[in-house]
């Protein structure tokens, strides 16, 4: 079963209950995503390998660490994803970022990948797909397996807010991922809205209807 995180630092904790709120316009809503996604980020790779290198500082020689093995990509998925880009390229300003887009078909229902775009050398990579919100599960699924067929092995999920339901269907069909959220709420409605949730992330990040 995929290893699941909730993250409760006071910090994430603040600023998602911020970021709920209906009087949070679109500016401070995507500042918003964006330190919380940079929070998210530096509790989800607390556990990178280190290796040891000389350097020299302006006093004498020393023995620091660095970041080893394999490379960082992250892959939000379009459009609510992109919001979450720019807090975690803020602490690893080296990762590659590439893209899923999907769609949902409106006869089967089923989410359509309609762009994929991945860096290169993709066995190499860990990788963190991006979605604020984690409702039904349907795209979350859908773009892991999108990248997973593709040859990613190492595969961390990222959402702020997700529901039981999505979770769990999540879980189900990737049993070997890591999934980190910021707030697990309490079911979904009629309509498949997070409850109490916040809306429609993407509409709020980029200020549509």
């Amino acid at each position: 079963m995929s290893k699941v995180f909730i993250m409760d630092h006071p910090l994430i904790q603040h600023k998602v209950s911020h970021l709920r709120s209906v009087e949070t316009g679109s500016k401070e809503f995507r500042e918003l995503t964006r330190e919380i996604s940079q929070l998210m980020c530096f509790e989800s790779t607390r556990d990178l390998p280190l290796e040891n290198y000389e350097i020299e500082t302006p006093i004498g020689p020393t023995i620091g660490r660095r970041i080893s093995g394999k490379t960082l990509s992250i892959v939000p998925i379009l459009r609510a994803g992109l919001g979450m880009v720019d807090g975690i390229l803020d602490l690893v300003p080296t990762a590659k970022v590439g893209h899923i887009g999907l769609y949902r078909d409106p006869k089967t229902l089923e989410p359509v990948e309609y762009y994929c775009k991945l860096p290169d050398s993709i066995q190499h990579r860990k990788f963190y797909v991006l979605d604020p919100m984690l409702a039904t599960g349907g795209s979350a699924v859908a773009a892991i397996q999108f990248v997973k067929d593709r040859g990613a092995k190492d595969i961390c999920f990222l959402c702020i807010i997700a529901a039981p339901e999505g979770l769990k269907k999540l879980q189900n069909a990737h049993p070997d991922i890591e999934i980190y959220i910021a707030a697990l709420d309490e079911r979904l409605n009629d309509h498949g809205y997070i409850v109490p949730g916040l809306g429609d992330a993407g509409d709020r990040l980029f200020g549509t209807k």
